[in-house]
């Protein structure tokens, strides 16, 4: 608890209607898309810079630790108070300071909705790629804490290569800018590189810089569906071998076209095993050319089912297909665990394959759909953790894949962060000197550990068999 001196503090920085101990609206601050919930001591919403430099200042001197959070999307726990202490929600931070036309960039706070950012930038023309699946809610700084990525990445970059500037509060409350409005400066070190992606641990995100580019004149959709996984995965690497870089190259595996097809009107051929929906973009008279030589370089790869969309009406519908699996979802079991892993394109069926076999060794369904142009998978483990021992498989069950994408070379996390779901892990992918490394930046940066503490870094390593 929280002393109430603190708290009359924490009211004058931000006033007394922006501070709450209700446990009723703490409630809607202690969970976020896991399967987890901690009460805080209090929620913050902050106005501005100042006030969260304040709110720092406080949190130091009576060792409060303090969770920074957006829109509470995060798939990993990155946002939760585990602790305790206070939610610095910056909610009330949600202005588009400057679109910049003739330079490209713009300036934007940190509670900005990133699909009202895109909407904005579009009606002048102007492009922001980075689309996570929870564009329509999350925050553009909650998605560049977490380094968030989507399906476009595959052809345009993540978030990381976007955030060109920020202004970040620092665990001491010093203000401190980083990059800025130029494409090229290498002045120091690259501080925000640093900030970005480091989940809130290392400094609160305050005011963000962001490139952008021209809004490509027209876009086209293609759903293809495969009679095995191998062709899918195939055809990805012999579409970009063949010199086009679609905009999103997105795959459902059989698991989930059957989801769809029990849940859904959706008219999906019994043949398909696998699904890619393409999406080009670019100069509108280049998009047919492009659509039919993608058809004539998959077609030997056992297509079952072509399907181009020739109006947005058309490309709407054939994005229904993959937009209709969350929901279908929860018709296999009521507790998801979506984990993100990545490996090489090339490896993506050789994965499924390891994934199947985990499932049917713990007797549970997984279900596997994600950015096949990049080899991300979001493996989705079904269970019902009210039924004893269903938890305990898939803990067991998540371990085993991310040990499998490793072995693939690839990662246990793409786009979703560590957080606490995943920092038990961290020693099966990196080596003890680059957590060593990476925990002395923490406490150099953080010496109390006041910021978002037991995310990333566990305060207590665990022993992992």
């Amino acid at each position: 608890m929280l002393e109430p001196r603190v708290i009359r503090t924490l009211e004058e920085i931000v006033g007394a209607d922006n501070v709450t101990t209700h446990p009723t609206d703490m409630l809607c601050y202690s969970y976020d898309a896991t399967q987890q919930s901690f009460l805080p001591d209090a929620v913050v919403f902050p106005a501005d810079t100042a006030q969260i430099s304040l709110i720092m200042k406080l949190a130091n001197v009576e060792n409060v630790p303090v969770f920074p959070r957006g829109a509470g999307s995060g798939f990993s726990g990155g946002s939760l108070p585990i602790s305790g202490g206070i939610v610095l929600a910056t909610a009330r931070m949600d202005q588009i300071l400057e679109i910049d036309e003739e330079n490209l960039v713009a300036r934007v706070q940190p509670g900005v909705v990133t699909e009202q950012f895109q909407i904005a930038v579009e009606k002048l023309g102007l492009f922001y790629p980075p689309d996570p699946a929870s564009l329509k809610f999350s925050t553009l700084g909650g998605n560049a804490a977490e380094c968030a990525g989507g399906p476009r990445c595959v052809k345009y970059g993540v978030t990381k290569d976007y955030i060109i500037g920020l202004e970040v509060v620092t665990p001491q409350g010093d203000i401190i800018r980083t990059g800025g409005a130029t494409m090229k400066g290498v002045v120091g070190y690259d501080l925000t590189k640093l900030m970005v992606g480091s989940e809130g641990t290392l400094g609160i995100i305050t005011e963000l810089i962001i490139k952008l580019l021209p809004l490509p004149e027209a876009k086209k959709t293609m759903l293809i569906m495969f009679d095995s996984i191998d062709g899918a995965a195939q055809a990805v690497s012999a579409i970009i071998r063949g010199k086009i870089i679609p905009t999103t190259l997105e795959f459902m595996d059989a698991a989930t076209i059957e989801c769809v097809r029990k849940a859904t009107d959706l008219k999906v051929p019994a043949a398909a095993k696998a699904v890619l929906i393409v999406e080009v973009d670019g100069e509108a008279q280049m998009l047919d050319r492009q659509t039919s030589r993608i058809s004539e370089i998959v077609q030997p790869l056992g297509v079952v089912e072509t399907r181009i969309a020739a109006t947005p009406a058309e490309s709407e519908e054939l994005w229904k297909v993959r937009r209709s699996v969350s929901a279908s979802l929860r018709n296999v079991n009521p507790d998801k665990f979506n984990e993100d892993i990545c490996v090489p394109r090339s490896k993506v069926p050789d994965m499924i394959r390891r994934v199947d076999a985990i499932a049917q060794r713990y007797a549970i369904p997984i279900v596997n759909f994600g950015h096949a142009g990049d080899g991300n998978i979001h493996v989705n483990i079904m269970v019902d953790t009210k039924q004893e021992g269903q938890l305990e498989k898939a803990q067991a069950a998540i371990k085993e894949v991310f040990a499998a994408a490793l072995d693939f070379g690839g990662t246990m996390s793409g786009e979703h962060g560590v957080g606490n779901t995943k920092a038990a892990y961290i020693p099966m992918e990196l080596d003890p000197a680059a957590v060593a490394y990476m925990q002395t930046i923490k406490n150099a940066l953080d010496p109390k550990n006041i910021l978002n503490p037991g995310k990333i870094l566990l305060e207590q390593p665990v022993e992992l068999d």
